[in-house]
Formats: C-alpha cells, sequence, structure tokens
C-alpha cells in the first residue's frame, strides 16, 4: 500500500519539478540575491548611507533648515537610522513636481552626498533582480507578447504558476522523502560523500530539501500573493485582515457623508506652530522605547498629523513596525498602532512580505532564507539529474533482458 502511494506523489512530486523547473531556478536565483537587498545596495553606494562620525552632530531641525535652503524645497519626511555613522534621509518636495526626491545628509556637516532621482549601477542590477523574481523580465519588453493582457501581468501569471507547482513539490517531497522501510529513515539526514556522483547528488537533493523544508514552504506559500487576486484575498481572510473594496457610488457617498460631518463638526482654528522634528523624535523615542529605525511624516496642510512609523533593529529584530498619529500643537498621541497589540492570526497576515523575504526576525532568518533559497535554486538541478539518472537506468536493464531474451532464443 505505502510503495503505491508513495509512487503517486513521487509522479506529482516529479512532473511538477519537470514542467517549473526552468522558473523555479530564475526565481529562486534572483530571490536568493534580493534576500540582501539593502545590504548589497548599502555596501556598494556605502558613500549614501554611511559617513565617518567627526564633531557634533547637527540637530534634525538645523538639518532641515539647511537643506531646505539648498534646495529651495519643503521636506515632506524624514528618515533617522539607528547608528551614529548613519546618513538621515530628508524627503524633498519642490514646487512643481509631482513625487518628493529623497536626499541623503550628512548629520555632522549638514553636506548633501547625493538623492534617489538617478539610480546607480547597484540599483539598476538589484532593478533587474527583482524584475527577475517578480515578473520574469518580461515588464522589460516594450512590446505586448499577448493581447489579452499586458508583459508584467503575464511574468506574474507564470511565475505564479510555477511557485505553486514549486509548493506542490515542497509537500510530495515530504512524503516522498520518508524511506520504504522505517529502518533507514537516517539516512535522509545525511549525505553520503563517499559514494559515487549519483548518490551524492541523490543525497543532496534528499537532505538540503527536509533541512531547509520550513522555509521552502513559506517562501512558496506566500509568493503567489502577489500573483494572484483570488490567493491574496483568500490569504488576507484566513488570517483575518481581509477589508472588501468600498464600491465606487457607496464610496462618493461616504465621502460625502464625512465632508457633511466635517463642516458640522469643524474645530476652531488653533495657533499652529513650527514643528520640531527634534521633539517629535524625542517624543516617539519615549512612546517606542526599543532600538529602531523612525520615519517621520509631516501633515500636507497646516495643523494636519504628523506620522511616525519605527522598525526595530538588531539581529533578532522582529518584523512589523510601530505607527503613531501625533498632534501637531502638543504632540499628543490621538492614535496608536502597536504590532504588538494585534492578534496573532493578524501579526501573520500582516507580515507576509516578511516572511516570503525572510525578515521576520531581523538578520538571523534572512540568513537561513538565503541558504534555502540558495538550496531552491539547486532543487531542480538535482532533481533533474535523478530523474534523468533512473531514466538511462531503466533504458539499460531494458536493452539488457531484450539481449538475454534473444540469448534464450538463439
Amino acid at each position: 500500500m505505502w510503495k503505491s502511494v508513495r509512487k503517486f506523489f513521487n509522479d506529482i512530486h516529479l512532473y511538477a519539478g519537470l514542467i517549473s523547473g526552468l522558473i523555479v531556478i530564475a526565481v529562486c536565483l534572483s530571490g536568493t540575491i534580493y534576500v540582501y537587498n539593502t545590504e548589497i545596495r548599502e555596501a556598494a553606494d556605502s558613500e549614501r548611507y554611511f559617513v565617518t562620525p567627526s564633531g557634533e552632530r547637527k540637530s534634525l531641525d538645523e538639518l532641515k533648515s539647511s537643506v531646505e535652503a539648498s534646495l529651495q524645497g519643503e521636506v515632506v519626511g524624514v528618515s533617522v537610522y539607528q547608528g551614529a555613522d548613519r546618513t538621515v534621509q530628508f524627503n524633498i518636495k519642490k514646487e512643481g513636481e509631482e513625487r518628493p526626491v529623497t536626499y541623503f545628509v550628512n548629520p555632522y556637516t549638514s553636506e548633501i552626498l547625493a538623492n534617489n532621482s538617478e539610480k546607480t549601477s547597484t540599483e539598476e542590477f538589484m532593478g533587474y533582480m527583482f524584475s527577475l523574481h517578480r515578473w520574469l523580465l518580461l515588464d522589460k519588453i516594450e512590446e505586448p507578447i499577448l493581447d489579452s493582457m499586458g508583459n508584467r501581468d503575464l511574468g506574474r501569471f507564470i511565475n505564479g504558476v510555477a511557485t505553486l507547482l514549486f509548493l506542490l513539490g515542497v509537500i510530495t517531497g515530504l512524503v516522498i522523502w520518508f524511506p520504504q522501510k522505517v529502518k533507514n529513515w537516517k539516512q535522509g539526514l545525511k549525505i553520503k560523500w563517499s559514494g559515487n556522483w549519483k548518490r551524492v547528488n541523490h543525497d543532496l537533493h534528499n537532505t538540503l530539501a527536509f533541512y531547509s523544508l520550513i522555509a521552502l514552504f513559506i517562501m512558496a506559500a506566500t509568493g503567489p500573493f502577489w500573483s494572484y487576486q483570488w490567493y491574496r484575498e483568500g490569504w488576507q481572510k484566513t488570517w483575518d485582515i481581509y477589508q472588501a473594496p468600498v464600491a465606487e457610488g457607496n464610496k462618493t457617498e461616504k465621502e460625502g457623508n464625512k465632508i457633511e460631518e466635517e463642516v458640522e463638526n469643524e474645530p476652531i482654528p488653533m495657533p499652529s506652530r513650527p514643528i520640531s522634528l527634534d521633539q517629535v523624535l524625542a517624543f516617539s523615542n519615549l512612546e517606542l522605547n526599543y532600538p529602531g529605525n523612525t520615519r517621520i511624516s509631516l501633515p500636507a496642510e497646516p495643523g494636519g498629523d504628523i506620522g511616525v512609523s519605527k522598525s526595530r533593529t538588531g539581529f533578532f529584530a522582529r518584523a512589523g513596525s510601530d505607527q503613531l498619529t501625533l498632534e501637531p500643537l502638543m504632540l499628543n498621541v490621538k492614535e496608536a498602532k502597536l504590532f504588538s497589540d494585534l492578534p496573532v492570526r493578524q501579526q501573520i497576515g500582516r507580515s507576509v512580505k516578511a516572511l516570503h523575504t525572510g525578515e521576520i526576525f531581523g538578520q538571523f532568518t534572512k540568513f537561513l532564507w538565503f541558504l534555502g533559497c540558495l538550496i531552491a535554486t539547486s532543487l531542480p538541478i538535482t532533481g533533474t539529474l535523478i530523474w534523468w539518472n533512473k531514466r538511462k537506468k531503466k533504458k539499460s536493464s531494458r536493452k539488457a533482458s531484450s539481449k538475454s531474451k534473444e540469448a534464450q532464443l538463439a
């Protein structure tokens, strides 16, 4: 019974792997590199992100005044990173521009070191890796391949199919990993390096896949989230984070009611004062008392709310940022959205990107995901070699049996 069940799962595993093999290699290889996207960018373009501390560090308000005067623009946001050697990133909106530009500023000298309006060679390379991982580079082709959908949608669809097949391969692989004889289960936990290359290849496929099983399953289970709307909605409903889209008519009606309510309950205008970034940062660090990177979003209109987002740093840093909405005059907390306050189900649901990229517990899980991606890249290759060797073995045995039959007849 077990033999026939195992063969059934083995066939599913085989054909899922053969069909998706080339796509999986491309997606997983680019994913292996993209796991360390931030670290690669910061290492290659270190002059943007790091400075040599010298003298006294200037306040955020001093830096803001200097940058605005130099660029003739308005600061709409600032990102402050943990570490004395990190640059401060200011988002500057100039008149006539649709989007703000990020400027990297030396916090000790107020010198503007670079901006993100022009991509570096490293950013272009990582952009290609992201495109390969998400859309198989089809978005780089200008002419539409199909009339029914755009190239990006086509790449997303093919990627999703390959990822689902890979997920099926992971599940069936776990079943066929168990040997036919239970007493031999330890063989699946080690590689027999003294064997011939076929045995080593077989062990590499079985053993490495087993040790990386959890990472491979999570990566494959979260991947289709960005490929299919039905999968995304299913994920959100499973983890209780789904919000039904508002119909256009209802949306307009609700917006109208909201405007009427605002007019009726319009508060008496209060005198405004310049927002101190240093005070906002100090207050935020008191409310969110842990080491981390902080982003401050300034209000678009006078008297509007200040947005603060902070994420943890460290080797085992947990993913999930905390958000504060601050009243600008007295810096009172109007709303606090703390990741730790969410139910566990919603924490998992909202961490889909961190689960997919391995950032769920900082550098610790990123390294595990990097190894998992590396192994996943090798699995279609080692699996195809196993299938090819078995195929050759069957052909050889058939020739041998036909020759023995001929000899018997003679």
